[in-house]
């Protein structure tokens, strides 16, 4: 039994190396498969705290430079249903689709998946006593949000992202 497919992402020196990850049950063993590898460099944005700071909102800022939270059904784009893209609001990297969006009913917009090659990070959170996958952006280091493997098909993922860790741009019809 396939329990997901994702792309996992980390950064060294600019490069970001992605990952396509299967995780397979037989019975209670479980095995990860690696079936692809690839390595990409990416524009690096790095900014000191004070340019960040002239340039996002204060929520913004914390939630993305301090990887802050904003509390549930309170953000911008829990409960947007427009067609478009999601950038990073700190760099413009294109991230996510309306195509992969999804109500979870967590109140912050969820994704199954990013946008083909978007400069996705992960990493291990250990705070507030649990462990989870952090999401960030590998462009500018900014916390979006945090990865889950309870989402829908295809992917079985959910990107639960900060509002205020994106904009929004609208589908031109």
């Amino acid at each position: 039994m396939i329990l997901y497919n994702t792309i996992v992402g980390y950064k060294k020196e600019g490069v970001v190396m992605k990952y396509t990850l299967l995780l397979l049950t037989v019975g209670t063993i479980i095995f990860f498969v690696t079936t692809s590898v690839c390595a990409t460099t990416i524009e690096r944005i790095e900014k000191t705290d004070e340019e960040w700071k002239a340039i996002l909102t204060p929520d913004q800022y914390v939630i993305t430079r301090k990887k802050g939270t904003e509390p549930p059904f309170s953000g911008a784009y829990w409960n947007l249903h427009e067609k478009g893209t999601y950038v990073c609001v700190c760099c413009g990297a294109v991230i996510f689709s309306s195509k992969e969006k999804f109500d979870s009913g967590s109140g912050w917009p969820s994704f199954w998946a990013t946008v083909k090659d978007a400069p996705i990070a992960t990493k291990l959170d250990s705070s507030f006593g649990m462990e989870r996958t952090e999401v960030l952006c590998a462009r500018c280091d900014a916390h979006l949000g945090h990865l889950f493997s309870d989402g829908p098909p295809p992917t079985g993922m959910r990107y639960c992202i900060n509002s205020a860790a994106l904009n929004f741009i609208a589908e031109e019809e």
